[in-house]
C-alpha cells in the first residue's frame, strides 16, 4: 500500500480538518460518476482507504507510530541524527 499521506497530498503533521479537506477534494477529483477515466475507480478505492485509515484517530496513530519504526520519513536524516548522538557519547 502507498503512503496515505501521500495519497492525499498532505504532511503527516496536517491536523485531521486539512485531511477531510483534501479527501473531499480528491474524492470529486476522481469519483467514477464525475471522471471518465478507466483508472479513476481504482484511484478513489485508494483515496478512500487512506482517508478511512488517517481519519480514525486510533489507526492513524498506529500507521505513524509503524512509520516512525521503519524509519520510512527520512531513513537518512534519521541515520545521521542517531550516528550524531552516539559520536557525542562515545566523545563524552
Amino acid at each position: 500500500m502507498r503512503d496515505p499521506y501521500e495519497i492525499l497530498g498532505v504532511s503527516p503533521s496536517a491536523p485531521a480538518e486539512d485531511i477531510k479537506v483534501a479527501y473531499r477534494k480528491a474524492a470529486r477529483l476522481y469519483h467514477p460518476d464525475k471522471n471518465p477515466d478507466p483508472a479513476a475507480a481504482d484511484r478513489f478505492r485508494s483515496i478512500q482507504t487512506a482517508y478511512e485509515l488517517l481519519a480514525d484517530p486510533t489507526r492513524r496513530r498506529d500507521y505513524d507510530l509503524l512509520r516512525q519504526r521503519n524509519l520510512i520519513d527520512d531513513p537518512l536524516q534519521e541515520a545521521s541524527s542517531l550516528w550524531a548522538s552516539y559520536i557525542e557519547k562515545v566523545i563524552s
